[in-house]
């Protein structure tokens, strides 16, 4: 699976909030949702753009991630929290 880098400004379809990507931004660090548009991270390939819900939060290898669920069709999906995450919902993600 290869990571593309694609930087791409966007407002969240959960919260509204205006996000700026940084290349490899996959949800919104406000509410922590994201959407589903990839296959593989990047590639924009994926037909379905469900709205990811976090689910659970893992730590694992020293770092923390996401795992988001698919409302619309179910798959599940691990990402890399980012720094700028609302430090509140991740806590909250924890206890899923």
């Amino acid at each position: 699976m290869a990571f593309i880098k694609v930087k791409e400004n966007f407002v969240c379809d959960n919260c509204g909030a205006e996000v700026e990507g940084k290349g490899y931004t996959n949800h919104c660090p406000k509410c922590l949702w994201s959407k589903h548009v990839d296959i593989d991270p990047g590639d924009r390939a994926s037909d379905c753009g469900g709205m990811m819900e976090p689910i659970f939060l893992d730590y694992s290898n020293g770092a923390f991630s996401i795992i988001h669920r698919c409302v619309k069709c179910g798959t599940e999906k691990k990402n890399i929290a980012s720094p700028d995450d609302n430090t509140d919902i991740l806590i909250e993600a924890g206890k899923c």
